[in-house]
């Protein structure tokens, strides 16, 4: 994959480590990579300030939170002017059963990833809210059934300078 940022292959471990456990403590981070510590967080902190590392944060056990459904919403648009895409795009911002949202090319418009106590509120969500919404024309949902794989967002391979 290339890259657009100038990289090198301890910048690459340095992603690698901190996607796997951001909560490692900088001298955990230098040893695992092969780097004396000072130089580590000049690093770290360098990929912070290019927005490389946008953030740091806890993943959460859904189910054990009794969050027990977890869905994905396919929605199409009547329209899709630039202006009518962007005012979409604005309102998933301000549905917490929303987690993470796409625009997406293909049959849909948009795929929402959505988390919801239970089927109830998940189904309320979908009828009360989102076919509700001005400009959706339609809606197709997927139940998950169980989640097979969690990884961090961006594929870093072991031994390669650019995944």
């Amino acid at each position: 994959m290339p890259a657009s940022a100038d990289l090198d292959a301890t910048d690459w471990r340095i992603l690698r480590e901190l996607q796997d456990d951001g909560r490692m403590t900088n001298v955990e981070l230098s040893r695992r990579v092969g780097i004396s510590a000072p130089p580590c967080l000049r690093r770290v902190k360098r990929l912070e300030d290019e927005g490389i590392i946008r953030s740091y944060r806890a993943m959460l056990n859904v189910p054990a939170l009794g969050l027990s459904v977890v869905a994905f919403c396919f929605v199409g648009l009547k329209h899709q002017s630039e202006a009518e895409l962007k005012e979409f795009a604005e309102r998933t911002r301000g549905w917490p059963i929303v987690r993470a949202a796409w625009m997406v090319s293909g049959d849909s418009d948009f795929l929402l990833h959505c988390v919801a106590a239970d089927i109830a509120g998940f189904q309320s969500f979908v009828i009360e809210t989102l076919t509700s919404t001005p400009n959706v024309d339609t809606v197709r949902t997927a139940l998950t059934i169980r989640q097979v794989k969690e990884e961090g967002l961006v594929p870093i391979q072991k031994d390669s300078r650019s995944a």
